[in-house]
């Protein structure tokens, strides 16, 4: 293909799962790769480029999200390409390595390349001469790192470890220096085995930075293996629901709910959420409600802490910030919520006063720490790995999703809870003042305790 000729390669960014999905078009026809279940973002894409999405591939059946390749396919009557092997309840192509997929003048090639899932394929997009343009990698070769091995379970891990590092090597050797590398994690996913580094790549610069292939096969496997940590405990669902084929997506607005409502929730002990900032709760919020700010990191901790089916009742300060969670919430299959409040908070407390607690940073701690008049405990919400790498003098350590079963481990006192950037520990800090406890939320990032000489421990 002459450059004037080449397709159109456009990324759909999922920054809040780290993740990314793509519309190739070209001749006014359109391919996506692994989309996101709300499809309406790929779809006015494709009539923006006027062209009509012929085929929708996935390259493994995904553990981090719902899918919409099936609803997408449905909707567009596209041919929807999934690798053969898994049990799939749904019709599709199912295609095996060494496939050629003709969607004329493009023709996709699958590459077998297991190591993030058994079944995962890479796509190498061709164009007519059957020259590489580029190549969809999935989970499998991402930039500067690779997928995670360990999602099918830890009796899969070893094999599947091994797998990828061949995949990536195959990957490496067959394509040329200059084809284009299209992952779809690796963005801040917690299906990235180690941080990614970089927007954009090509086999060549993987050739010289990526562990697998400049690493040799043990090395490789044991570093790995070694630094997989923690993932969210909702990926335990988004295999089942996209194995069975997701339903189609809702992204209405959740049903308001009047004060009265509200408070009958919140003593039923139901999820009632609260999407504002996080300093904007701890000055003011009702009693039993869950801080959970609406940003990046907002639908990873949800879905990590969630428990599963439970009535989730959502309050903010408008109603796109109850849309804007919705369709947060539908990506991981968290459909539907049972209800929605909207205004200030003072409106919405009905007869209960608001409840509240203090900010501070940690500059605050360090002076509070140097007074001998103090009763309080430091908490240390981060992850095991981030606290052995350096922590507060005496601090308690319980990770965010381990809190709501473990917070009677902490002792008794004013608990003055952090993370490494204050998110997690404001919704810490919301748990801990749910469950009665005195808290005081400090905001601030992990790097400033370390130039204040707090963080005396590695």
């Amino acid at each position: 293909m002459t450059t004037t000729d080449t397709p159109d390669i456009a990324i759909i960014e999922t920054s809040s799962l780290g993740d990314r999905s793509y519309l190739i078009s070209h001749h006014g026809i359109a391919l996506v790769v692994d989309p996101q279940r709300d499809i309406d973002r790929i779809e006015t894409l494709a009539r923006e480029k006027n062209a009509r999405i012929t085929h929708v591939f996935e390259t493994h059946i995904h553990n981090d999200y719902v899918t919409g390749g099936l609803e997408l396919a449905r909707a567009t009557g596209a041919q929807y390409v999934v690798p053969d092997g898994d049990p799939v309840g749904f019709e599709r192509r199912a295609v095996v390595d060494g496939e050629v997929v003709d969607a004329d003048p493009l023709f996709m090639q699958v590459m077998h390349t297991p190591g993030h899932t058994h079944h995962h394929v890479s796509y190498v997009l061709r164009g007519t001469n059957g020259t590489p343009i580029a190549v969809f990698t999935g989970g499998s070769m991402l930039y500067g790192s690779t997928g995670r091995t360990d999602l099918l379970g830890s009796e899969h891990t070893h094999d599947l470890t091994h797998a990828q590092f061949h995949s990536v090597r195959r990957l490496a050797d067959e394509l040329p220096a200059d084809t284009e590398v299209y992952p779809t994690h690796g963005f801040g996913s917690f299906c990235s085995a180690t941080p990614t580094s970089g927007e954009s790549s090509t086999i060549g610069e993987q050739r010289s930075a990526n562990p697998a292939l400049t690493q040799d096969e043990q090395t490789y496997v044991d570093t790995l293996i070694d630094g997989l940590a923690a993932y969210p405990a909702y990926y335990a669902h988004m295999g089942v629901i996209n194995t069975a084929g997701p339903a189609p997506v809702d992204l209405s607005m959740p049903t308001p709910v009047d004060p009265a409502e509200l408070r009958r929730r919140i003593e039923a002990r139901e999820w009632v959420v609260d999407l504002r900032s996080r300093t904007a709760f701890a000055a003011g919020h009702l009693d039993g409600s869950l801080g959970f700010e609406l940003s990046s990191s907002f639908v990873t901790y949800l879905g990590w802490l969630y428990q599963w089916g439970a009535p989730l009742t959502l309050i903010g300060d408008t109603a796109d910030d109850i849309l804007t969670a919705t369709r947060e919430l539908a990506r991981i299959g968290i459909d539907s919520p049972s209800g929605s409040a909207v205004g200030d908070i003072t409106d919405l407390t009905g007869d209960h006063p608001v409840r509240s607690y203090g900010t501070v940073d940690f500059a605050g701690l360090r002076d509070t720490l140097g007074r001998n008049d103090n009763d309080l405990v430091v908490l240390d919400t981060r992850q095991p790995e981030e606290y052995d790498a350096g922590h507060i003098h005496g601090a308690v350590n319980i990770p965010l999703p381990e809190l709501a079963e473990r917070h009677h481990e902490i002792p008794a006192g004013e608990i003055w809870v952090h993370c490494a950037s204050g998110y997690r520990a404001s919704i810490a800090a919301s748990i801990l003042d749910r469950a009665d406890r005195t808290v005081v939320l400090i905001d601030d990032d992990y790097d400033h305790a370390a130039e204040l000489g707090l963080d005396t421990e590695h």
